[in-house]
């Protein structure tokens, strides 16, 4: 068995470098260190901080999208050449397959996290700065499984692509969602901002609030303590799991 896993995460690596994932993740964070000294040039006050927040925050977008977005591609050109029929033709377990898929795209998703944080080895504190590539590469470890099990599940790449982004985006907003559902401007007794706070405090229960995670300050300001990275590592380790299993799931489900 762990051969097969073995052998299934080798081969997400190497599609990753022969899809150049990695000269296009290696582009798209130089274009944002420069943009970076742009806005650290033009600053009037604190500008080595503006310049790092302004990297920081748009590098977390665009690494997000560079995984999610790869294993979408990848997971729909398997499907479309049908090398999962042969995978499977080959008496290899399904839960095996997912396994081995998903930790190479945890590798590759901690790769570019390690990208990520190289323009910022100038700005920010060692300690900060492994803290934010941790959150990071958790962040992206969730994103992958999510669009490995969206992937999985839906038969095309638009669909997929749109729950991963709806989710993301649903997750990140997710605080802010909750605070304006605890203090409402007017209204708060009426029945339908019970159940709108409801359902958000619902949602709560299922989403991982992103918008705690990987946080700039963290950068600029202080360091965050250590019960925040062990509440994150929980919580990615626990998301990971989850959506592993309903990958494993709907794929026994389907027939080939």
């Amino acid at each position: 068995m762990k051969s097969r896993v073995a052998a299934i995460a080798r081969f997400t690596l190497l599609e990753a470098l022969r899809t150049r994932l990695a000269a296009i993740t290696l582009l798209v964070f130089a274009l944002l260190a420069a943009a970076g000294f742009f806005v650290e040039g033009i600053a009037i006050a604190e500008s080595e901080r503006f310049g790092a927040g302004f990297y920081a925050a748009t590098a977390r977008w665009a690494a997000v999208f560079l995984v999610a977005f790869h294993v979408l591609a990848a997971i729909a050109r398997e499907f479309d050449d049908k090398g999962l029929e042969v995978l499977l033709a080959l008496d290899a377990p399904r839960a095996q397959y997912v396994i081995g898929r998903l930790a190479g795209f945890i590798t590759v998703a901690a790769l570019v996290a390690a990208a990520a944080c190289v323009p910022l080895a100038l700005h920010a504190p060692p300690v900060a700065l492994a803290q934010w590539g941790f959150s990071l590469g958790c962040e992206l470890a969730i994103i992958a499984a999510l669009a490995l099990f969206c992937a999985v599940s839906f038969n095309h790449i638009v669909p997929a692509a749109g729950f991963v982004v709806a989710f993301y985006l649903l997750a990140r907003s997710l605080g802010a969602m909750r605070l304006m559902s605890a203090h409402p401007l007017a209204g708060a007794d009426t029945f339908s901002h019970q159940a709108i706070s409801l359902m958000v405090e619902g949602l709560a229960l299922v989403v991982p609030a992103l918008a705690d995670w990987t946080r700039t300050e963290w950068l600029v300001n202080q360091p965050a303590a250590a019960t925040e990275l062990a509440a994150i590592a929980a919580q990615g380790a626990l998301y990971v799991a989850l959506l592993a299993a309903a990958a494993m799931f709907d794929l026994y489900r389907k027939n080939f």
